[in-house]
């Protein structure tokens, strides 16, 4: 008798957790946002500490964005990362964007317009949508770029920032897992070496690393149609 008592406890905990695997659609309009996000507090200087790359050359560390408020009210950036071109180019990349919101309604969805400011980085505009972030320590950002039919994402990308360089603390990290599951990223994500290149910081410890994508295949613009390797399509955070 006293068997069945674990042994409907581990039933139990099963089909929670079936419940809940069940229970998180993928269609992007279904995704939540950060409620009432506030630019003002979004503001300031942010890390990325992971990624989910997009089709494409996309950049792969050091990663680095600063978001101001201009005389509008309108949050704009500038951004940086290092990327590798042609197989073999690495080179500091220096982008700006500027950030309108479709829906006053839904502050954390937004659309950001970007500019690569040397003659090799394209410029485009992707959704920017604030998942989740407390301001003071970890941001998550999303986009999706392309639509399948039943409304999942058949090309996006994502960003975990941090507002220090070193890392995240674990109970923010399980948070942030969780929020990587809810728009159906879990596992997806690869960590961004922050080493202090390309930015004003001092070198700091290697604590992770990221493979250099090889720039000589294939990718896709923004209008879908394929390019050669003598052509770019980086993205601001």
């Amino acid at each position: 008798m006293g068997m069945e008592y674990p042994t409907l406890a581990l039933l139990l905990a099963l089909l929670a957790c079936v419940e809940r695997c069940f229970s998180v659609s993928c269609v992007v309009d279904s995704f939540m946002v950060k409620q009432d996000f506030d630019p003002k507090r979004y503001a300031g200087k942010w890390y990325a500490l992971q990624k989910k790359d997009p089709e494409g050359l996309f950049l792969q560390d050091n990663i680095s964005a600063e978001y101001t408020i201009d005389d509008d009210g309108a949050m704009i950036a500038s951004s940086k990362g290092r990327v590798t071109l042609f197989g073999f180019w690495v080179v500091c990349a220096d982008m700006a964007a500027q950030y309108s919101v479709p829906d006053p309604n839904t502050p954390g969805k937004m659309f950001m317009n970007y500019q690569g400011l040397a003659s090799y980085l394209s410029s485009g505009g992707d959704n920017y949508w604030i998942i989740d972030t407390d301001y003071d320590n970890y941001a998550i950002t999303y986009a999706c770029r392309t639509l399948k039919e039943d409304g999942t994402c058949d090309d996006g990308y994502a960003l975990v920032f941090s507002r220090n360089p070193r890392g995240l603390p674990p109970a923010i990290q399980r948070i942030v897992r969780q929020k990587q599951e809810e728009i159906c990223m879990a596992g997806q994500f690869e960590p961004v070496l922050q080493s202090g290149k390309c930015s004003d910081l001092t070198e700091l410890p290697q604590y992770t690393q990221h493979s250099i994508k090889n720039s000589q295949n294939p990718h896709l613009n923004h209008s879908g149609t394929p390019e050669g390797p003598e052509s770019t399509a980086m993205l601001v955070p």
